[in-house]
């Protein structure tokens, strides 16, 4: 199995990788990732990382940051990679299902909404039988306090699950990781709109596009008002931050 490879993209540690060597890592590794947590990058978290430095520690702090975001793989190509791929979390997620019945994983699932969950739920099991939901949680729309905290961590550890899910969206789930590492006895994923492809409530893009770079758009499309601002200036950011890093470099 390899080691860890990876690449500083603007202030962030992305994993240069592929599906399957992530998978042999991460099951290979389980006991040692328990507590630990694991991100999967895009352009949006590698600007913010970029323009926020206690969110870039907690990139760089992860047991792995998964090239989610198609340009952050072919950036990886650029420089020479070229067995670089895209690793997305919902990808992700469903390869661990395919071989949780084998293996005897138990997951559980932090996020959302209730109705997302119990959607997620049904698909689960009528799609992936073999798969063992230790338990769901969706949190209040609210600040928790310590002891609401501490309960919910409790009720985590007492499901015994191998993965912790994490559905909050960035930069939110990342922090929620990164603060209750070494509290938890399973290894995190955050996982994004991963729980609202599961329950149908969002379309994933055509594979077409997904290969083409062109997912943002697709989901642009689909939810404009949110997303336009997050996509078209964050992508221009993005490409902008590294001429100017390139740019610096040529000439310092």
């Amino acid at each position: 199995m390899k080691e860890l490879q990876y690449l500083k993209i603007l202030k962030t540690n992305i994993n240069i990788t592929t599906m399957q060597d992530t998978l042999s890592y991460i099951t290979t590794h389980l006991e040692e990732l328990r507590g630990k947590y694991i991100c999967v990058s895009n352009v949006h978290t590698t600007v913010l990382s970029y323009e926020n430095k206690a969110y870039c520690t907690i990139q760089n702090e992860a047991a792995m940051a998964l090239p989610d975001g198609a340009p952050l793989s072919v950036y990886c190509k650029l420089k020479g990679y070229k067995n670089a791929r895209r690793v997305t979390g919902p990808d992700l997620m469903l390869e661990l299902f395919q071989c949780s019945y084998k293996k005897g994983y138990r997951h559980f699932f932090y996020g959302s909404t209730p109705e997302t969950l119990a959607e997620m739920k049904r698909t689960i099991i009528k799609k992936y039988p073999g798969v063992t939901i230790a338990g769901m949680y969706s949190p209040p729309f609210k600040p928790l306090s310590t002891e609401e905290d501490a309960s919910i961590i409790a009720q985590i550890n007492a499901a015994q699950p191998d993965f912790i899910w994490v559905g909050l969206g960035a930069p939110k789930q990342e922090e929620w990781m990164h603060l209750h590492q070494d509290q938890v006895q399973a290894v995190m994923i955050g996982v994004g709109a991963g729980f609202n492809y599961l329950a149908g409530t969002i379309k994933r893009a055509p594979k077409i596009m997904q290969k083409l770079c062109l997912e943002w758009l697709y989901r642009l499309i689909q939810d404009p008002k949110r997303l336009w601002k997050r996509y078209v200036t964050t992508n221009f950011k993005f490409f902008r931050y590294l001429i100017q890093m390139s740019w610096t470099h040529e000439n310092s």
